[in-house]
């Protein structure tokens, strides 16, 4: 059993990961699109979410790197939090990953999803959605488990 969900996990951690790698891949070779709702332009995050923390400059993957590594640790630690959730911290710590190898790499995250009709909205990447959509389903499975408790 041990197995298959650690098959599970690896297997939905490169999956998440390539398709990120792969998504920004084709931004950095010069891929582009302008539409009237949102555009699809490469721009380099060196913060966090809305540019958050960008001060910490060079400092900031490392504080990523440590963040990562606690939570993967934290999760081990949590083995039955970690089994109930498998998929879902899979798709986080692979996009969070993802991110991360970013900022090694470039000048600063690969974002290139800016949405800017009605509002301007911060520009993000597919690995910022999966590890909105892991959250999610995190939520939404204890939301659940907690009613079938009561």
């Amino acid at each position: 059993m041990l197995k298959i969900l650690s098959l599970k996990f690896y297997l939905t951690f490169c999956i998440v990961f390539m398709l990120d790698q792969v998504s920004k891949y084709l931004f950095l070779q010069g891929l582009e699109y302008r539409g009237e709702f949102f555009d699809l332009v490469l721009t380099y995050n060196t913060g966090v979410a809305f540019s958050m923390f960008a001060f910490l400059g060079e400092y900031l993957k490392y504080i990523q790197l440590v963040f990562i590594l606690v939570l993967f640790g934290y999760l081990l630690y949590q083995k039955d939090f970690f089994k109930t959730h498998l998929i879902a911290f899979a798709i986080m710590l692979s996009a969070g990953c993802s991110n991360l190898l970013d900022r090694f790499i470039h000048i600063g995250v690969v974002d290139f999803v800016f949405w800017h009709k009605w509002f301007e909205f911060a520009v993000f990447n597919l690995a910022d959605v999966m590890i909105n959509i892991s959250v999610a389903l995190i939520l939404i499975k204890e939301i659940f488990n907690k009613g079938e408790k009561c």
